[in-house]
């Protein structure tokens, strides 16, 4: 364990962050799979909503730095063609 003030305070900030950005990343996971979960169960109106809410979840996690930039359009782009292939 940390002796020094400082480090003792490190230790700290970090499971805040921790906490933080785990709670983030679970958000955005559930958001995207409902937009998986509408999209196996052919709704495309469901669908349709699930991923506003989810593309809004994943842009809100990038501007925290939760998620790097390129990762984050990655996951958009793959839940859009989800919905997009939908006939």
């Amino acid at each position: 364990m940390a002796n020094i003030k400082s480090a003792k305070k490190r230790v700290l900030v970090t499971a805040t962050k921790t906490a933080r950005n785990k709670s983030i990343k679970s958000a955005v996971k559930t958001s995207i799979k409902k937009v998986e979960a509408a999209v196996e169960a052919k709704n495309k109106e469901e669908a349709q909503v699930a991923l506003t809410a989810a593309i809004s979840t994943i842009a809100k996690a990038t501007n925290k730095g939760v998620y790097h930039k390129n990762n984050a359009a990655r996951k958009v782009s793959r839940i859009t063609k989800l919905v997009n292939e939908m006939a």
